[in-house]
């Protein structure tokens, strides 16, 4: 099994609510690992039940919903695509 990345200490494209949310989804990844954009959630930890309630999380702190097209794999590979698409859809908001 890979380990999850463990990055350099650059900041993040994202703010602290967003790394808290997954921090508590990635069971593998130690406080330590640094959470960076192009982490594999699912090699750090992330399962479907833990990729569901990262979802309903993420709509709740930030007051949006996903639509259908969004809840892809393709979305939830890294956090960097999940900031992505999220962030989207707060300037829809």
């Amino acid at each position: 099994m890979a380990t999850p990345t463990s990055a350099s200490t650059a900041s993040a494209p994202w703010d602290p609510g967003f790394e808290e949310v997954l921090r508590g989804a990635l069971r593998l990844l130690s406080p330590d690992d640094v959470l960076a954009p192009d982490t594999c959630l699912s090699t750090a930890g992330m399962d479907s039940m833990s990729t569901i309630d990262t979802l309903m999380r993420l709509e709740d702190r930030y007051d949006v919903a996903f639509p259908d097209d969004a809840l892809t794999g393709e979305t939830f590979a890294t956090p960097g695509s999940l900031w992505t698409v999220l962030s989207e859809l707060r300037t829809q908001s």
